[in-house]
């Protein structure tokens, strides 16, 4: 496939929900998120602010309790993937839609070696030749540095987190899937690893045509590898836009605060500061306003009771009172 096979990816209005004691309480608000084909898009957030249950979502694999309570996940070439279920769902992922979990140990079967995995893999999606998948597979793994050959005889135990998180990248390309996610990918790896990692990801991106989206916690990450970025707080996308104008002039206050918290490694040290407070849970989520205005140093008497809707300017989308009147009308609820 070609580059022109990615997909774009346009997120509508999605709401995911919890059943908790308290009732069902959102994950997820109404978030509105594209993804232009061919493009790397990075999702930025403290823990808890809806990061891989947005990615869970292009997958309708959301578990029990969550459910998606409302809103669509439209992907070109196959619609809208709330709606699927049963067999044409289970064709998408891994198929079309490839997914790289946060923690890779978790996602290999302990007592199977990568080689059995792969071929069950290909059979639960009737691959006619699994000698090709075999040896796909192998060309992958060679291509990021690895023995194709022994890590397939391996077990996950043999495997160092480098090379059980390069096999998740190869199981996730290996049937050819043109939309890929990689949540936390560099998570709990070494520096050098890391940097051995983000590269195999746009090598793979642009020599594959490949549609991807990146969860990530960590600023460099982001700034390293994705063309846009998207900013995600209680739920919400608060910022997006190219990933050089959201860190080279953040708008929303949030946004602001990640920056300011990056520890530096020349000048003054003094100069990253901590966010103030903590990051909303399900059960503390305001039921109305703002849901950062509790940390935000912009905070006005209309944050209290109206959240703010996504405005845009240009190719930024910010969702904030106190700087939305210095950019234009929103548009719909999205973010392109």
């Amino acid at each position: 496939m070609t580059e022109s096979f990615a997909p774009g990816v346009r997120v509508r209005d999605l709401t995911v929900v919890y059943k908790t004691p308290a009732g069902e309480l959102p994950a997820l608000a109404g978030v509105g998120l594209t993804l232009a084909p061919g493009t790397i898009t990075g999702i930025v957030g403290e823990s808890g602010s809806g990061k891989s249950t947005l990615a869970l979502s292009l997958l309708n694999a959301v578990q029990p309790p969550g459910r998606i309570k409302e809103g669509s996940v439209e992907i070109d070439g196959l619609g809208d993937v709330v709606k699927l279920d049963g067999e044409d769902l289970r064709q998408v992922r891994g198929r079309k839609v490839g997914y790289v979990f946060q923690a890779a140990q978790n996602s290999l079967n302990p007592l199977k070696t990568v080689g059995k995995q792969l071929l069950d893999l290909g059979r639960s999606h009737d691959v006619a030749d699994l000698q090709a998948l075999v040896r796909d597979a192998r060309e992958l793994l060679g291509r990021m540095g690895l023995d194709g050959a022994r890590v397939l005889d391996s077990h996950q135990h043999e495997l160092s987190g480098g090379m059980r998180q390069r096999v998740g990248i190869m199981l996730a390309l290996v049937l050819n899937a043109h939309l890929v996610v990689l949540d936390e990918p560099t998570t709990a790896l070494d520096m050098i690893t890391q940097a051995t990692i983000l590269r195999i990801v746009r090598d793979v991106h642009h020599e594959r045509g490949l549609t991807t989206l990146i969860i990530t916690h960590d600023m460099g990450v982001a700034a390293e590898v994705t063309d846009s970025l998207a900013v995600m707080y209680g739920g919400r996308v608060v910022e997006h836009g190219p990933t050089t104008e959201v860190l080279g002039a953040p708008q929303h206050p949030y946004t602001q605060g990640l920056i300011r918290a990056i520890p530096r490694l020349s000048g003054d040290i003094d100069e990253a500061r901590a966010l103030p407070g903590r990051p909303p849970t399900l059960g503390t989520m305001p039921r109305e306003g703002c849901v950062f205005r509790e940390r935000c140093p912009l905070r006005m008497d209309v944050c209290d009771t109206v959240d703010p809707a996504p405005v845009t300017r240009g190719e930024r989308t910010v969702a904030c009172h106190a700087v939305g009147h210095q950019v234009s009308p929103p548009r719909r609820k999205e973010y392109a």
